[in-house]
């Protein structure tokens, strides 16, 4: 049996165990489980009506910034200083798009690999500040309005701060690493 074929056995062997063991754990420790799990998807599918308001709302407005040529211009602001680094327009607008939408910046680092190819450096980088960074608007604007914290003042000044941290750092570890 080859190394892979092992771990594909070994995988799926626990998927198994987590999808019959934990039922009959429950079971046995007294636990209704099929009304539990029922109740369970009821709140999920609450929340997930809850939510549906916030993340149309950021998703219009992630559309409208880049629609609307917004990131076009900052992009153009670069100092040829921050070239030097490796802080191409395509890069700063994967950093200026990554608090506000995942899937637009995932797209961003896309047409990045596409036009640089896979091994480069842009790439490269864009792929680590994707990994360095988080979706804070959109975690903001989704997460806490579902649960109804309307004070995100802070979380959103300490969320964008360590965004910032992330990109300075991937850059930094990035040139050190690849050149």
């Amino acid at each position: 049996m080859s190394t892979n074929e092992l771990a594909s056995t070994i995988s799926n062997l626990i998927l198994l165990i987590f999808l019959v063991g934990i039922p009959v754990y429950g079971a046995l420790k007294g636990v209704k489980v099929y009304e539990t799990f029922v109740e369970g998807a009821k709140q999920g599918f609450d929340i997930a009506v809850n939510i549906i308001p916030y993340l149309v709302a950021i998703l219009v407005a992630v559309g409208m910034f880049r629609a609307s040529g917004a990131m076009d211009i900052l992009t153009s602001l670069i100092p040829s200083s921050l070239r030097d680094y490796g802080i191409t327009s395509d890069i700063l607008a994967l950093a200026l798009t990554r608090p506000m939408s995942g899937a637009a910046s995932l797209g961003i680092l896309g047409e990045i690999v596409s036009s640089h190819g896979a091994d480069s450096f842009q790439a490269r980088l864009g792929a680590v500040i994707l990994g360095s960074t988080e979706t804070t608007l959109y975690v903001v604007a989704v997460y806490f309005g579902a649960v109804s914290i309307t004070k995100t003042k802070y979380a959103i000044h300490a969320g964008l701060v360590a965004d910032t941290v992330g990109v300075i750092a991937s850059v930094v570890v990035c040139r050190i690493i690849f050149g």
